[in-house]
């Protein structure tokens, strides 16, 4: 990670503050004077800056862009904001206290479908772990026909294990997650 000096922060700083100056008043004047950091003001600054020996040039008048990047949405972090609603929508859609209970119930209809397809998956992942433990018989699985070559052999092994690893942490965050559901 790279660090920013102090004298480009400055210059930064002012430069976006110069842009906020120039979509305001129009204006936007570039200072500079030999062995001191550029400024960059609006006219009534420039005026004040000549005063003091630095030399202002009017700059070029360019729209300033400032995109917003995604926001990191923590556990307590508000989900995105809707889009705006026209009055009539918003007074419409204001409903009694009973409805929320309705949204209660089907949160709870989806938080059941939910953790019933985690058991699901959950019983299906065991399963496939039993089935590749009984085929790695503790590291000596049985050799195949198409196995003549003993590397052929011993790359099948590493991959049984492989697949043991992979499953076992697949049943461990279907563990979590059930675990996470069942919380209140």
């Amino acid at each position: 990670m790279k660090y920013i000096s102090s004298r480009a922060l400055a210059t930064l700083l002012l430069a976006g503050a110069a842009a906020q100056v120039q979509a305001q008043d129009g204006a936007v004047y570039q200072c500079a004077r030999p062995g001191q950091p550029q400024l960059f003001t609006d006219a009534a600054g420039a005026r004040q800056s000549r005063e003091r020996g630095f030399d202002c040039q009017p700059m070029l008048a360019m729209p300033v862009t400032v995109p917003q990047g995604p926001r990191s949405r923590g556990a307590g972090a508000p989900a995105p904001a809707a889009p705006a609603e026209p009055a009539s929508a918003a007074v419409a859609s204001s409903a009694p206290r009973g409805a929320e209970r309705g949204g209660d119930a089907q949160q709870r209809a989806r938080d059941s479908d939910a953790r019933a397809i985690l058991q699901t998956e959950l019983q299906r992942e065991q399963s496939r772990l039993q089935q590749l433990l009984a085929e790695y018989n503790d590291g000596r699985p049985e050799r195949r026909g198409d196995e003549r070559n003993y590397q052929r052999y011993l790359d099948r092994v590493a991959a049984l294990k492989a697949s043991i690893e992979r499953s076992s942490a697949d049943i461990a965050a279907l563990q979590r997650e059930l675990a996470r559901l069942t919380r209140p």
